[in-house]
């Protein structure tokens, strides 16, 4: 069998920016064990699959490791593909998921997710996500999926260095590390060990929990986010009542086919 894939750096305005998502269009899904292996021989954060529907798409995400309930980035690369390579002639796409449906608009010149916002509480920190980290934050903070740690500036941000083991044995699919920021609204970073990314590039899923709580913070519902890893990406955010809209471009590094 033969596939097509694509290779797009979702939240970048060039090539070698953003997070590289592998995206596979099908006509059926192909067992779960295949693609799985597919997003481990990828070897990318994230591998999508979709296959149509009435609806519109039912789109999957596989890290090397696990199926994810949620991803962002790679939500935005499908759209893309969808929108530039495939022909999808509509300004929005809609997509069944394990999150629920999610829509993705084309505005101007961004390609904008709408996902549902994350719920969030002040908690204690886990031992393990303490063990992990080299300096203390001011607040950590319990989300859908993932864990928030909230620093006193960009510096500490952008500072850490988290023993990924400490990580995994913290039980959560990831942590977030965020703080205010001088240039942007805020920055981030995103540590997911435990499903085989160690530091992820951008990650739009965070934003579901970052958005609603950076909104009240800040008292602003529209911002502009950085997240600063190596790669690093810009993220156009907007909180809208129980939903978050996250929007970014995205380039296409590579077209090819797989053989399985």
């Amino acid at each position: 069998m033969k596939l097509t894939i694509y290779k797009v750096d979702a939240f970048a305005e060039k090539i070698f920016e953003g997070n590289p998502a592998a995206v596979i269009p099908l006509t059926e899904w192909l067992p779960d064990p295949i693609m799985q292996q597919i997003a481990l021989e990828n070897n990318l954060s994230e591998t999508a699959f979709f296959v149509p529907v009435e609806s519109g798409f039912h789109l999957r995400w596989f890290t090397p490791k696990a199926e994810v309930k949620l991803c962002g980035h790679a939500t935005l690369a499908t759209a893309h593909v969808l929108f530039k390579h495939l022909g999808f002639a509509e300004n929005e796409i809609r997509f069944d998921s394990l999150s629920g449906i999610l829509k993705v608009r084309r505005e101007n010149e961004l390609i904008v997710l709408d996902f549902p916002a994350s719920s969030i509480a002040e908690v204690e920190m886990p031992d393990a996500v303490a063990k992990a980290f080299n300096i203390s934050p001011k607040t950590c903070l319990k989300g859908r999926d993932d864990f928030m740690l909230v620093f006193d500036n960009e510096a500490e941000v952008l500072s850490l260095q988290p023993d990924f083991q400490q990580l995994v044995e913290a039980k959560t699919r990831g942590v977030i590390c965020t703080s205010k920021s001088e240039n942007y609204d805020f920055v981030s970073r995103f540590f997911a060990p435990a499903v085989g990314v160690n530091e992820d590039p951008v990650t739009g899923s965070s934003h579901t929990m970052l958005i609603p709580f950076w909104a009240e913070k800040l008292r602003k519902n529209e911002m502009i986010a950085k997240q600063v890893s190596a790669r690093g990406g810009i993220l156009h955010c907007k909180l809208a009542g129980d939903r978050v809209k996250i929007g970014g471009n995205a380039v296409t590094f590579l077209t090819g086919e797989i053989t399985i």
